[in-house]
């Protein structure tokens, strides 16, 4: 049976025009880059080709460009490297909506005696910007931490907009972003649009490189001290022997990524945009988390009421369909969604909860697969509910009951967020 894959959020499938470049450095260009004789010039080569590469693609400096294993990386050496480095500020913002790389580091924060601000977020999933502003703290503020675009959503955050803001405050609190979901898929001027942000993590394996490898944005002149000790790699701010085919696959995939960008983006927005109608169409009672929001093209995230989504998954898996209910990183746990229930999506659909997120290889014949499939697993489930009415395509009278008792503590949650 062949895979439809559309969990490109989670990681993608690795470019071959990557495969190919990353080859040589697994093969006979193996020696450590940091090594005095000859033969190691070639890969301390490569490395800085790569990274004038990815500074390049984010218009700063390649000196600007620290290199790691991953975004959970590059998110941690952000924060505790800011923390470490002016240990008097004890204040940071952040969203209820992170990815746990950033989430969990925070909540570690409050632990230690930090006083973390973690906002919420409406029922679009969007920031409230005044009280983004309300939150920041001249002198006491060390960091803001906030997503350039939601993993589990795909909805975007005014980044520029929250630098600028949080500049024009306190030149001293520092900007990070996670440009995990955008990296590759968005343009990022760190020297324009993105000129006050001081921090930016991505990772490779969400733009079609291996996974295992990701880079950090430090601005010249931030104050972040290093957060991996050893070695006087990464010009002594990373230890460690850096990860010569990987870094070099990281490069080749950002070089495509912006060759293609506009045709790739337009392509998989019509068949996100397909698939988003016919889905809305054909099952009653589906909500799109995040309607109404800027959204990344290649992400639809739907909340189906009455009908579990490890139920849904399931099924979808046995027909070769891989989606998921949410970030990969909380994907085995029982709990609902962190993001849907701050954006506070009603509890009759929080379980229910699909994100298919395309990619440059995902086909149309694909999307008419899901198409199809879909709304024969939901019908099929929601036959099971006592809440639900199969031949009034509705619910019964006491599931309409629940439902309107979740749409009301909706609204006054989110009320009380205003």
């Amino acid at each position: 049976m062949p895979v439809i894959y559309l969990d490109n959020n989670a990681t993608t499938a690795v470019a071959p025009e990557v495969v190919e470049a990353m080859l040589p450095y697994l093969e006979d260009q193996y020696f450590n880059p940091s090594s005095m004789y000859e033969a190691a010039r070639g890969p301390a080569r490569a490395i800085a080709e790569a990274r004038a590469t990815v500074a390049r693609h984010l218009h700063c400096r390649p000196e600007e460009i620290l290199f790691t294993s991953c975004a959970t990386e590059s998110n941690n050496t952000a924060i505790i490297g800011a923390l470490r480095a002016r240990p008097e500020r004890r204040h940071v913002v952040t969203t209820q909506v992170e990815h746990p790389a950033v989430l969990e580091v925070c909540k570690f924060l409050v632990r230690e005696g930090f006083d973390v601000d973690f906002l919420p977020v409406d029922g679009s999933g969007q920031l409230n910007v005044e009280a983004f502003v309300r939150a920041l703290r001249p002198g006491q503020t060390l960091l803001v931490s906030v997503m350039h675009a939601n993993n589990e959503t795909g909805v975007l955050f005014p980044i520029a907009e929250l630098a600028r803001i949080t500049k024009e405050t306190d030149p001293g609190i520092l900007v990070h972003t996670d440009a995990t979901q955008t990296a590759g898929k968005l343009p990022l001027d760190l020297r324009g649009e993105l000129r006050h942000v001081d921090l930016l993590s991505l990772s490779g394996h969400k733009l079609h490189a291996p996974k295992g490898v990701g880079a950090l944005f430090l601005r010249r002149g931030a104050p972040v001290r290093p957060f991996l000790l050893g070695g006087h790699q990464e010009s002594g701010r990373r230890g460690g022997t850096e990860n010569v085919p990987y870094i070099v696959g990281l490069a080749r995939a950002l070089e495509l990524a912006e060759a293609t960008h506009a045709e790739d983006g337009e392509r998989i927005t019509a068949l996100r945009d397909r698939l988003e109608g016919e889905l809305t169409r054909r099952i009653p009672y589906l909500e799109v988390n995040g309607a109404g929001a800027p959204r990344l093209d290649n992400t639809l995230n739907v909340a189906v009421h009455f009908v579990e989504g490890e139920g849904m998954l399931y099924q979808l898996s046995a027909r070769g369909i891989c989606a998921s209910s949410g970030s990969a990183c909380t994907s085995g746990s029982l709990e609902p969604s962190h993001v849907l229930r701050a954006m506070g999506v009603p509890f009759t659909a929080v379980h229910g909860s699909l994100r298919f997120s395309l990619s440059r290889y995902t086909t149309a014949e694909e999307i008419e697969a899901v198409i199809e499939a879909l709304p024969e697993i939901v019908a099929s489930l929601r036959r099971l509910s006592p809440y639900w009415d199969e031949g009034a395509r509705a619910p019964r009278p006491e599931g309409e009951a629940l439902l309107r008792q979740a749409v009301e503590e909706r609204r006054q949650r989110l009320a009380q967020q205003s």
